[in-house]
């Protein structure tokens, strides 16, 4: 789900009168943005909905949320649902609002997202985007990884403990993606709070939020145009400079598609991955005989992160618009209305996974669908995947006697993107 100032409104005026109707029957097992559950723990009442109320009808979301694996995998699958949110009846009446409030320049198009487009602008992007990950590119980086991962931890071997987070987490992808895309090292510090605050915008979000967001959007924008100006003129062995020569069948990318896509795989190589990371260290030190498991059997870890992703993924939600009318376990999902699928609980559904809400690292999670599924599978999942194995591997075998150094675990108040503030951890 994209940001959305309408319906911070609307549930800011009344989230009671707006749980109307049906939503009132099913009184427990309601899907409420602004419910602070959903930060921290929101599988309880994933269970709830899947039991009670598997297709939710939100008005609160204009359609409906999903929460079984068949219906979430089915949606992301069906063509008869749209990622591109120009198809949503709400939309030009939502780009007025944000227009109004000086969240989109007036004159300036919106330019393609290959997060929220459809084919075949999707196709011709994703076919594009593709030539700078290659397999053989991903695993050119793998020893860049390694070192960067291990220059951490050796600074934290020194003090006998590490706020995981900052220390870890969060500045290996970033430490990555910039290297990729091109950034120098003086700029990494600006280049994680432009991050940080464009993820701001994701969401149920403040009109603050919001603000902030599209500043740090704009000002990013304008650091890359900088970049990009330079590369053409003399082009590097890095993501910026293959982007901009990246061709299929004589079509280029153009500028704001270049742009739009770096401030994606900003986003998407960095705070999911920081999550991913933390999520995994977390619920690993919550299930202390699956930590011992993997210290004494690492070579179990890649596997794992399979099923640390199933277990409490880095996102949580999405969403698709409805071309027509489609029937979904019963109920219509009328042509222009949202599907809001849940893949945190789609993952944690028994009918596809067993015992699901157990930690089981040797589990085989082949069906977990926290990196999407079909044309919107993420692109960059093996990047991600590498990075949480070296630094989770890395954690464990370095530091034996891991312990949690805090009883409080503060979560990122996002619904989208699933994450820890701090992950203080002592040896």
């Amino acid at each position: 789900m994209s940001a959305s100032d309408w319906i911070r409104d609307q549930m800011q005026r009344s989230v009671a009168g707006a749980l109307s109707g049906f939503e009132r029957i099913t009184a427990g097992a309601t899907y409420n943005p602004l419910d602070p559950q959903l930060s921290s723990d929101p599988y309880p009442l994933y269970r709830r909905l899947r039991e009670r109320d598997p297709v939710h009808r939100s008005y609160l979301l204009r359609g409906f949320v999903l929460t079984r694996h068949e219906d979430v995998l089915g949606v992301l699958k069906d063509a008869r649902f749209s990622a591109d949110e120009k198809n949503s009846p709400g939309f030009e009446k939502q780009m007025r609002r944000m227009r109004k409030l000086g969240l989109l320049e007036p004159d300036k198009e919106i330019p393609i997202s290959m997060l929220r487009s459809d084919p075949p602008d999707h196709t011709r992007l994703r076919q594009l985007v593709s030539k700078a990950f290659t397999p053989r590119a991903i695993t050119a980086i793998e020893p860049r990884i390694e070192a960067i991962v291990n220059e951490r931890l050796d600074r934290a071997a020194e003090h006998g403990g590490m706020e995981l987070i900052s220390g870890l987490a969060s500045p290996v992808p970033v430490i990555v993606i910039a290297e990729m895309i091109g950034v120098p090292v003086e700029d990494r510090d600006r280049f994680t709070r432009w991050s940080d605050d464009v993820v701001r915008g994701m969401g149920v979000q403040s009109i603050r939020d919001a603000r902030i967001s599209v500043r740090a959007s704009r000002e990013l924008e304008h650091y890359f145009k900088g970049i990009a100006a330079v590369r053409r003129e003399d082009p590097k062995d890095d993501l910026m400079s293959r982007l901009l020569e990246a061709e299929e069948e004589g079509d280029r990318l153009t500028t704001p598609e270049v742009m739009s896509i770096l401030q994606l795989l900003l986003v998407a190589g960095n705070e999911t991955t920081t999550n991913l990371i933390g999520n995994g260290l977390l619920a690993l030190m919550r299930n202390p005989d699956q930590l011992e498991l993997l210290q004494r059997n690492p070579d179990l870890v890649e596997g794992a992160i399979d099923e640390l992703l199933r277990y409490d993924g880095p996102v949580q939600a999405t969403s698709r618009i409805a071309l027509e009318d489609v029937e979904i376990g019963g109920r219509t999902v009328r042509k222009g209305q949202n599907a809001f699928v849940v893949l945190g609980a789609a993952n944690r559904d028994p009918e596809r996974f067993a015992d699901p809400d157990r930690l089981d690292v040797t589990r085989n999670p082949e069906e977990h669908v926290s990196f999407g599924h079909g044309r919107h599978f993420c692109l960059g999942s093996n990047l991600a995947r590498l990075e949480a194995r070296y630094a989770i591997r890395g954690v464990i075998e370095r530091f034996p006697n891991l312990k949690l150094a805090t009883d409080e675990i503060v979560w990122r108040k996002n619904i989208i993107l699933h994450g820890i503030t701090s992950l203080p951890v002592r040896f």
